[in-house]
């Protein structure tokens, strides 16, 4: 038996060697088939991206927030990684039973480490298999995170882990036996029951249940190897390697999410010049070999877990959209077309096939089948990602959040909607009115330039207007800058009205734009239409600029002395001001009303003293919450203002769940499955609140039809109200508070008679 097992556990990790490097290879050059990104942007900071990778790797800060699941997830990755020793062990064992790592096998510290590891990795992928199958698809069906991950694959990896761990402690029980362990001794404290269990058998079986269990670990180990090696698109198994670059690679050196602004439109590596665009410009992705190679090894990174599905929006109304199965899907493609691709396949700007005959004759038939797929089509034309799938994502951001190995899901998708909008004119219809009213107005509603103004007539107090009234904002503290919606659509109105006299009670110099300035471009960005985004960010970029007036510099900065100081009530126009303008050229200061509100409540310039009575929950703007991290202001507010009770909705803050507006679909028929904001709505009315506050005019629209249409249906009281939370703390600031009247004096006894 001993000889036997020792030619299988050689045999076997020959090739599962050989095979492991050969894959190896095969994802290299896989990954090297996209397209370059511009230099630097993945590797600017090398020492805080390293410091970045091991924080998320040993601190499991992402795979953390899921309570167990991260904890158990920790001892799985680390017991992997750090128990790689306890296989040269087995290998000595096959030879010698008895036989021990010189200098540290039987070193106390090395003992407990491998006992305490190799106890909790046992532990902990129990605990995962319990989870997988208690969440399991045909248990929990579309609500399950694991719908559409590859099962199978799935049990075969926690089985390997399983049986590895068990093999590791069942042969720390061997060596205590052939040691001559008797007691309870701390380098054994784990597997000393089964040590107690063993000890009454011979000598020889102990031998043959050690060449048993060695050659066990060892074939188990391999088979591993042999079968990822296999299956270079196995990402439940594969991500164990790839996610360390594929961190180490992200957007943001110090470990940020890649939310808030959107990367500027490449072509070969370089940022397209929108006025003189090169005539080899390719503009979006149309084959998966136009994504960059970072995007090809974010799609062979997925680990199939389905958290971000579990979050997304889409996928919880009933829409085709999973983040989860879009990188699946793309990855398989990519993996199944690489043949083809390696072998100088591909097609030029006008479709024509790039390789020769010769070049492609030893191609499998399989990949260049593959090769014919359109990237984005329907079910009927073999499409890889459906248009619907595409068109459903409201880019708030959840997948990028929760994803454990930083995916940049949201990058892919506009990506991919570049295309679409830009050179193949495919997109929602109704997108299109927005669309044309940008370009002909400035605004989505196509309404008249100074319509944007007329608001300030409607407050007892002077705004000041920038070309107007003022020349420049030298002399003011903020440019308060309104937005369309703001300025346009009467709901959100109220807001820019309330934080407008906000601003004048506290004392506030602010100042507005003329009616001249148009859209911040965040809706047609998203959408896909990146030359009416440029349009637009430039003149406004150019007009605030000439608002702001040329600052003398700071000889040791060479930055302007005075600050370019903006307020927005829209946190779409604040991401796109504050992150993205920047690529343009616009740098400037800018924060969120609710940010400014907060800093004038703590200041005393602002005291909420009338209290407004009620239960009221609030939801967080994706733009203002994951994609800026703004989550305490708005509360902070709330809480200032007396007599309000405040209740969070289940999902809030960094798992808040969308209004269904982000993403231009603001501007979007809701078709399929149910309506995002009356998922959300109902979630608010679940608790019975008498307020549903936010942040964002947008969700305030959102969340106002819904709760409207909910009155009208019955299921809320006539009461309840959506509202700013400018509007509740103008509200409580603004009205007195009635004096309490003073008791009566009672008249003095007169004296007796």
């Amino acid at each position: 038996m001993q000889l036997a097992a020792i030619i299988v556990s050689i045999a076997i990790t020959v090739v599962a060697v050989a095979l492991f490097g050969r894959a190896t290879v095969q994802i290299y050059r896989f990954v090297r088939l996209g397209q370059p990104v511009p230099a630097g942007t993945r590797t600017g900071d090398p020492t805080q991206r390293t410091v970045t990778l091991v924080k998320e790797f040993l601190g499991h800060t992402r795979m953390n927030r899921w309570g167990i699941v991260g904890f158990a997830h920790w001892f799985v990755a680390v017991g992997f990684f750090s128990l790689l020793l306890t296989i040269v062990n087995a290998f000595g064992q096959l030879f010698q039973a008895d036989w021990l790592i010189p200098i540290i096998g039987d070193w106390l510290p090395y003992e407990i480490f491998t006992e305490f590891l190799g106890l909790m990795t046992v532990l902990g992928i129990v605990t995962l298999i319990v989870i997988r199958q208690l969440s399991k698809p045909t248990r929990a069906g579309r609500k399950s995170r694991f719908a559409g991950s590859k099962t199978g694959q799935a049990y075969f990896v926690e089985a390997v882990i399983l049986i590895v761990g068990v093999c590791i402690m069942t042969l720390r029980a061997l060596e205590g036996v052939q040691h001559h362990v008797t007691g309870w001794e701390p380098g054994f404290f784990a597997s000393y029951p089964l040590i107690a269990l063993l000890d009454g058998l011979d000598l020889s079986t102990i031998q043959y249940l050690t060449y048993f269990f060695a050659c066990l670990k060892i074939v188990t180990s391999f088979t591993w190897m042999i079968t990822v090696s296999l299956n270079t698109n196995m990402g439940v198994a594969w991500h164990r390697f790839l996610g360390f670059p594929n961190i180490w690679f992200k957007r943001n050196a110090d470990g940020s999410t890649a939310l808030g602004a959107l990367q500027p439109m490449t072509t070969a590596g370089k940022e397209i010049d929108w006025e003189d665009p090169a005539e080899d410009a390719v503009f979006g992705v149309s084959q998966v070999e136009q994504f960059s190679w970072k995007g090809i090894l974010d799609f062979s990174t997925c680990t199939e877990c389905g958290r971000c599905q579990s979050q997304c929006p889409a996928w919880n109304t009933g829409k085709p959209l999973s983040p989860k199965l879009l990188i699946m899907s793309l990855r398989d493609h990519a993996h199944a077309k690489a043949p083809y691709l390696l072998a100088g396949g591909g097609k030029d700007m006008e479709g024509n096939e790039k390789a020769t005959e010769e070049q492609l004759k030893d191609v499998p038939a399989s990949a260049i089948a593959e090769a014919e797929r359109p990237l984005i089509g329907t079910a009927e034309e073999n499409g890889v990602i459906d248009p619907d799938v595409l068109w459903s994502c409201t880019t708030c951001g959840a997948c990028v959040e929760q994803c454990p190995v930083d995916i940049e899901h949201i990058d892919h998708i506009v990506d991919m909607r570049r295309y679409q909008v830009m050179i193949e004119s495919a997109f929602p219809s109704e997108a299109g009115t927005m669309l044309k009213n940008l370009e002909k107005k400035g605004n989505p509603w196509g309404l008249a330039k100074k319509q944007r103004v007329e608001w300030t007539k409607e407050v007892d107090f002077e705004v000041p207007i920038v070309g107007k009234d003022v020349e420049d904002l030298s002399e003011f503290d903020y440019l308060y800058w309104v937005g369309c919606a703001g300025a346009l659509e009467d709901r959100a109105k109220k807001t820019t009205k309330a934080f407008a006299e906000l601003l004048h009670m506290a004392g506030v110099k602010f100042a507005i734009m003329g009616g001249d300035e148009k859209c911040t471009g965040d809706s047609p960005r998203r959408l896909g239409n990146e030359p009416l985004f440029q349009q637009l960010a430039q003149e406004n970029v150019a007009m605030l600029n000439m608002a702001f007036g040329e600052d003398d510099e700071d000889e040791s900065t060479k930055k302007p002395k005075s600050a370019k100081r903006i307020v927005s009530t829209c946190p779409h126009c604040f991401n796109t001001i504050a992150n993205e303008y920047p690529q343009l050229g616009g740098e400037y200061e800018v924060i969120h009303h609710t940010q400014l509100l907060q800093h004038l409540i703590d200041e005393g310039k602002l005291v909420p003293v009338t209290p407004v009575d009620g239960l009221i929950t609030y939801h967080d703007p994706c733009y203002l919450g994951r994609h800026n991290k703004v989550y305490t202001p708005p509360r902070e507010i709330m809480s200032a203002v007396p007599g309000l009770r405040q209740q969070e909705m289940h999902r809030h803050k960094e798992r808040g769940f969308c209004c269904g507006a982000g993403g231009a679909r603001m501007w979007m028929e809701e078709r399929i499955g149910k309506r995002i904001n009356n998922e959300r709505v109902e979630e608010a009315l679940s608790l019975n609140p008498d307020i549903v506050s936010t942040a964002c005019p947008f969700c305030l629209v959102m969340l106002t039809d819904s709760v409207n249409g909910k009155k009208n249906e019955g299921k809320a009281k006539e009461s309840v109200t959506v509202v700013d939370v400018a509007q509740l703390l103008l509200e409580s600031v603004k009205t007195p508070v009635d004096p309490e009247p003073e008791p009566a004096e009672e008249p003095e006894p007169e004296p007796a008679a």
